[in-house]
């Protein structure tokens, strides 16, 4: 590749990080040095750009950014006496065929559809349960199935009769600290009504911020293990998570 063709390559890719390696190949034919998509990557790697999974992470405002940033110096010091308190929830959905986890499967060539080498899936997604869950450093609270649309008079419903007994299950004291996000039904008026009769201690939580909450690495977990089992039923999907 020529020093010119190598310029404008980098070029491209430094404007458009998202460019395929096809498109790179069209761009090069039409500045006259057409060139195979091994050696632009190679030409790439040279320049020391590699092509990797773009990273998902929340749409963050210079707000929310800022947010965030009070909140972590405000934890910094926090002794671990204060975070083994902090009962962590939030709400997931699971549905019954999903792909939650990729699947690798051993298997001899021309036998990729084979019934055996292959993931179910069916049209909508065979249907799904949302659940309310929490966890402390003690371990796990209750995990509840949310019947219907979730408005606030349900979840405070849901945290009635699943919140304060999960929290005397794993022995978090009658101080321990409550932590949700800012879903509309968290932070209705009926909902902050009940969390203050119930003189409960609510960890403030900066909008936007899903990746703070250290629940979703064991929800992640929870639907991979569910789906190893391939429940076939609603009902016996909602089974196999409150055993997992």
């Amino acid at each position: 590749m020529s020093k010119r063709g190598r310029r404008a390559l980098v070029r491209e890719v430094t404007k458009n990080l998202m460019v395929t390696l096809t498109e790179l190949q069209h761009s090069s034919e039409e500045i006259g040095e057409p060139y195979r998509r091994t050696t632009i990557s190679a030409a790439l790697h040279q320049s020391g750009i590699y092509g990797r999974v773009a990273r998902q992470k929340p749409l963050l405002s210079k707000k929310h950014m800022t947010a965030r940033l009070d909140f972590a110096r405000r934890h910094l010091k926090d002794s671990q006496t204060r975070r083994n308190k902090i009962l962590w929830s939030d709400e997931t959905k699971i549905g019954l065929f999903g792909l939650n986890a990729k699947r690798n499967v051993w298997r001899k060539p021309g036998a990729t559809h084979h019934l055996a080498n292959t993931i179910p899936t069916v049209k909508h997604g065979g249907g799904s349960i949302m659940l309310w869950g929490c966890f402390s450093v003690a371990g796990t609270g209750r995990l509840v199935r949310m019947e219907g649309k979730m408005n606030a008079a349900k979840y405070i419903e849901i945290l009635d009769e699943n919140l304060l007994q999960s929290a005397r299950d794993l022995r978090l004291g009658r101080r321990f600290i409550f932590q949700h996000d800012n879903d509309p039904k968290h932070t209705a008026t009926k909902t902050k009504e009940w969390l203050q009769d119930k003189s409960l201690n609510v960890l403030e939580w900066p909008s936007q911020s899903p990746d703070l909450n250290p629940i979703e690495h064991l929800l992640k977990d929870l639907k991979v293990a569910v789906h190893r089992r391939c429940p076939s039923n609603l009902t016996e999907l909602e089974r196999v998570c409150k055993e997992e």
